[in-house]
């Protein structure tokens, strides 16, 4: 009689432990979801659209560096679409211009990682 006590007990544990660990595993799920989802962008008027292409130098990888920093620079209020190509280490911003600005842009990638690894040239827009 004692034995099977023990035996139950340890069994209505173990499922607790295991039911609220699965629960806990949903809710990061959801924040992980929310993290990853891309962020809806507002219309920007044709004549407020601008478009910047620029050289950055320090990018080691494409998926580490080069999509971190479009994800950046996408994530940005007023940015329409940022596409960064490691293979020619360049990168094209449209944005808003009443929101968004080159230097701005600038400031983005150079302070993406430890600040000091991305350096922005050949600014163009």
């Amino acid at each position: 009689m004692k034995i099977s006590k023990i035996l139950i007990a340890a069994t209505i544990a173990g499922l607790v432990f295991v039911g609220c660990k699965k629960e806990e595993d949903k809710s990061l799920q959801v924040v992980n979801a929310e993290k990853s989802a891309p962020k809806e962008h507002k219309a920007i008027a044709p004549e407020n659209l601008q478009t910047a292409s620029f050289t950055i130098d320090g990018m080691t990888c494409a998926v580490g560096c080069a999509k971190t920093i479009e994800e950046e620079l996408t994530n940005l209020d007023g940015v329409d679409k940022a596409t960064v190509d490691f293979d020619k280490k360049t990168a094209t911003v449209t944005f808003d211009k009443t929101i968004q600005n080159p230097e701005n842009l600038t400031k983005v990638v150079q302070e993406t990682g430890d600040g000091k690894t991305y350096k922005v040239s050949n600014m163009k827009s």
